[in-house]
């Protein structure tokens, strides 16, 4: 079995960049050690804990649209309603692996979403 590492989102509202194009899919990994441990360090985090939940998102979420790249400033941007949800998603997938996903019935082909337990989860 392979684990999977990389799992897609739809944002609820959608982020808006400056040029009022709307970005909803998404894709976000799940996080190592690191990605919980370095942002402590930053300045932004010492000053404001809540700035964590800033940083973390920018570090595991890999996809945003067609944004070249995910930085502080886009998730600053973000709604409310998809700031929440990305905070939930995130304790989703990191915690004990079970996410809803799009899945695809091999004989009749229809879409529909099942829960996808991680091993032991």
């Amino acid at each position: 079995m392979v684990l999977q590492t990389e799992y897609e989102f739809t944002l609820p509202k959608g982020y808006v960049d400056n040029d009022g194009t709307l970005h909803k899919n998404g894709t976000m990994r799940l996080a190592a050690a690191a990605d919980e441990i370095l942002p402590m360090k930053d300045p932004r985090v010492q000053s404001n804990p809540a700035y964590l939940t800033v940083i973390l998102l920018s570090r595991v979420i890999t996809k945003l649209g067609e944004l070249g790249s995910i930085n502080p400033g886009v998730i600053e941007k973000l709604f409310v309603a998809d700031l929440t949800y990305l905070q939930e998603f995130y304790k989703t997938v990191n915690g004990n692996g079970d996410v809803m996903m799009k899945v695809k019935c091999p004989g009749c082909g229809e879409e529909f979403e099942k829960e996808i337990s991680s091993p032991g989860g």
